[in-house]
């Protein structure tokens, strides 16, 4: 049996074609092109608004030509460049008593950031709360917007580098904001995961529940992790035929921690919803490995919080 392995990515009608062999690439491409009228466009250089730049030490992928383009959208391509997306600890709100603007035009911006962070995990925080305001958007809104315009406008380039190589291992971070939206007091989950030192996902979300305290709000994040952890650990099973592996989640919070592998704290615990122990589960059978983590070091906590500048680019980085 051939232990050469053939992965084919499929949108619409544009393929991604990729494999350890370059003969059994030619081969599925050669039987493709018998069956059906298609185009062999070479190495992968622009995929969905994504372009791919490949090198000897790995590839990056960036969106610059669509960044580009929602500058000009804007009328903003000729805007003074920003070093930061937001200013550090802003707290935006519905803002009732403010000036509206124009909510068809932002919500078509708004949407087309949303599509720009596919590759740009530094906008991520930044886009989801001005996201949170498209309903009813008001003056204040709009300058939070325009801010990440012109950070934008510095960093067109800008995008993840996937190196050659590596462990084969899979690894996370999990973190959270504690009640920073003034409206509702809600929490908002960040993370991130790795492969082969490849950030690959990540991903942030605001929480559906109030939490009493920051230990609760990092306790149903790295539960949110977790289910994002046993998925991809079962997405590289499917696709590589290896072994399932464990995955170590990093987590900043020691009470986090000792709420997931102590019973005794679940006493403590019992007005948070009954889906947020699944981790425990996870981590008695083995197939989570929770580490703490100091704050300093903590990849998600960029996808979380406006961070204080130096701070923030130094999670870039």
């Amino acid at each position: 049996m051939s232990k050469d392995l053939l992965i084919v990515g499929v949108y619409v009608d544009d393929l991604i074609v990729t494999g350890t062999s370059e003969s059994l690439i030619c081969t599925f491409k050669r039987e493709i092109q018998n069956m059906f009228d298609t185009s062999d466009l070479g190495r992968l250089s622009y995929y969905l608004g994504i372009e791919v730049h490949q090198s000897e030490k790995g590839n990056t992928i960036d969106q610059s030509g669509y960044a580009k383009k929602i500058l000009q959208t804007a009328r903003m391509a000729d805007c003074n460049p920003s070093k930061y997306p937001m200013e550090p600890k802003l707290h935006l709100s519905k803002d009732e008593e403010g000036v509206p603007t124009n909510a068809i035009e932002h919500r078509r911006l708004i949407g087309s950031l949303r599509y720009i962070t596919h590759t740009r995990p530094d906008l991520g925080y930044s886009v989801g709360l001005v996201s949170r305001y498209m309903a009813s958007p008001k003056e204040s809104h709009y300058k939070a917007f325009k801010q990440i315009l012109r950070y934008i406008k510095g960093t067109m380039s800008y995008g993840p580098f996937y190196h050659k190589g590596g462990n084969g291992r899979l690894h996370g971070y999990s973190d959270s904001s504690h009640g920073m939206d003034p409206d509702d007091r809600k929490g908002t989950t960040g993370m991130a995961f790795y492969f082969s030192g490849n950030l690959i996902t990540w991903c942030l979300q605001k929480q559906r529940t109030v939490a009493l305290s920051s230990y609760e709000a990092e306790f149903m994040a790295a539960t949110s992790a977790a289910c994002q952890a046993l998925w991809l650990r079962n997405l590289l099973v499917d696709l590589t035929g290896w072994e399932a592996q464990r995955v170590k989640l990093y987590v900043d919070n020691k009470s986090a921690i000792s709420l997931m592998k102590n019973p005794v704290f679940h006493g403590r615990s019992k007005h948070i919803d009954t889906k947020f122990h699944f981790i425990r589960e996870c981590i008695e059978e083995g197939s989570i490995y929770i580490e703490h983590i100091s704050g300093k070091e903590q990849k998600a906590d960029i996808l979380t919080k406006a961070l204080p500048k130096l701070k923030f680019l130094e999670m870039r980085d």
